[in-house]
């Protein structure tokens, strides 16, 4: 587990696939090349940015996240590359 100092209280750091629906979190990196992670980036998933997941499918694919502002729905494996910390705020 990586310590991070930030005013938001970030206590621990996993994939945001392995997140349950209701949590917020925050993106500290996305973990792969090519066109996923770049467009990953250009929909406002970047290092940083707030992100919460809304819900899951019953299979656990595809997930639903809100992060800055929109919804967004993704499969499991794009879930899988974006680092997240959970936030105490």
């Amino acid at each position: 587990m990586r310590v991070i100092n930030s005013p938001l209280h970030i206590t621990n750091e996993l994939t945001l696939a392995r997140l349950p629906a209701g949590t917020r979190a925050r993106v500290v990196a996305i973990n792969g090349s090519g066109a996923i992670a770049r467009r990953l980036m250009e929909m406002g998933v970047v290092p940083g940015a707030p992100i919460r997941v809304i819900k899951v499918a019953p299979l656990g694919d595809p997930m639903e996240i809100r992060v800055r502002g929109y919804h967004l729905a993704l499969r499991r494996t794009e879930a899988e590359t974006i680092s997240v910390a959970m936030c105490d705020d």
